[in-house]
């Protein structure tokens, strides 16, 4: 496998852009990894990630619906231990600052390559 420890990774990808999130399903695949669900908002997310308890989750700062990235991985952390990877359409400091709250492993800024993201997955334990 791609990431340091050998172990295929469990992945949940929140992404409300059905494209965008397509593609992140074919990188995760590509590097070996599973995709355990694909959630569009915030509390899908949350829902997910208690149901299937991913090892990683590659969360979209910006979605649809009241809740932003940030705060749907508070509530998970609050149920459930994972590694979260932020993708964002933009590194503003405000949201960079938020995240770090949440004890995230990487912060992507989109667009990014497979390459990018098998960097990112590779500090995840």
């Amino acid at each position: 496998m791609s990431d340091l420890n050998g172990k295929r990774k469990r992945v949940l990808i929140v992404e409300d852009d059905m494209i965008i999130s397509l593609v992140i399903e074919n990188m995760v695949k590509e590097l070996g990894h599973e995709v355990v669900g694909k959630a569009t908002s915030g509390d899908e997310a949350i829902r997910l990630a208690t149901e299937h308890v991913p090892d990683l989750v590659l969360m979209d700062i910006r979605l649809k619906g009241d809740m932003d990235g940030i705060e749907a991985v508070t509530a998970i952390k609050d149920s459930i231990s994972t590694s979260v990877i932020y993708l964002t359409g933009n590194s503003d400091r405000v949201n960079y600052e938020r995240a770090r709250e949440t004890d995230f492993i990487d912060l992507i800024t989109k667009p990014f390559t497979i390459s990018d993201l098998t960097r990112s997955m590779e500090l995840v334990n």
